[in-house]
């Protein structure tokens, strides 16, 4: 596997971490009701892992600790 590296701002990482929860929630609980979807579980697994390492990425450059957070959890 290839690994990129791309330099994002503490903003632009929480916007897209943002944008991509929400195309994840619409996969797992809006889309897998449409006829015809099919599900990709190990992509929907990735992508909150990839979301999780956003959110912590961004709350370690702001310096804010994982249990100060708004919504903490995971997706």
């Amino acid at each position: 596997m290839v690994q990129i590296s791309v330099k994002f701002t503490t903003h632009e990482i929480e916007l897209l971490s943002s944008l991509a929860s929400d195309q994840l929630f619409r996969r797992e609980f809006i889309d897998s009701r449409l006829p015809g979807f099919r599900s990709n579980p190990d992509d929907l697994n990735l992508g909150k892992k990839l979301i999780e390492r956003m959110r912590l990425t961004a709350d370690r450059v702001k310096k804010v600790p994982p249990s100060k957070r708004n919504g903490s959890h995971a997706i």
